[in-house]
């Protein structure tokens, strides 16, 4: 067993799937911390401390996890906590190739001192993304199920849904979508 066990990621928002990979991480460890990443070169829906809520709002039940926000690089995160595993969610095979450039990447700056613990989701969470439920979220549709109860409340509370107009063609927008859609999204989101 793992003394300490970092799960980080954007969490943007914490998703179902997310949580299963908390909940069977910290069944591996005695202390897991949930890192939530600043990153400046990526837009978030949610502002970091809101991120945060919904993850101590979904975590409570599980005493040995707590949250932390940081920003920078990973490695010096590890190192500044003692961390001794790093947790990462596989999805598909195309998670599989980023994270394994990562964690080869994470391993020449941690040294010989920290490993990183690959998890796959489970199948009914697969095709779960923040992304996608950002884009289905921000669109007016129905995400319960895809994020944990107390997150979507707190979504709610922040964001109150909009109405959507739709066109002829069935499409908020008049057929048009602003950004590059839930098609135009990469890998990357945690």
């Amino acid at each position: 067993m793992r003394e300490l066990l970092l799960y980080a990621g954007s969490f943007d928002p914490i998703t179902n799937g997310h949580l299963d990979l908390i909940i069977r991480g910290s069944r591996l460890c005695e202390r897991m911390i949930i890192g939530v990443i600043r990153n400046r070169a990526k837009d978030s829906r949610f502002p970091l401390d809101d991120r945060a809520e919904m993850i101590r709002l979904a975590t409570s039940h599980l005493k040995n996890v707590s949250i932390d926000c940081f920003d920078g690089l990973l490695a010096d995160y590890v190192k500044e906590k003692g961390v001794s595993a790093v947790l990462r969610g596989l999805r598909a095979t195309m998670d599989f190739e980023y994270e394994m450039q990562m964690a080869q990447m994470n391993a020449r700056l941690y040294g010989d001192e920290v490993e990183t613990l690959f998890l796959m989701t489970c199948p009914e969470y697969s095709f779960v993304s923040s992304s996608i439920v950002n884009e289905v979220f921000r669109l007016g549709g129905d995400i319960s199920g895809l994020v944990p109860d107390a997150a979507l409340a707190h979504m709610r509370k922040i964001c109150p849904a909009k109405k959507q107009r739709t066109s002829v063609y069935g499409s908020p927008n008049g057929g048009c979508h602003e950004g590059s859609g839930i098609a135009g999204r990469n890998r990357g989101d945690s």
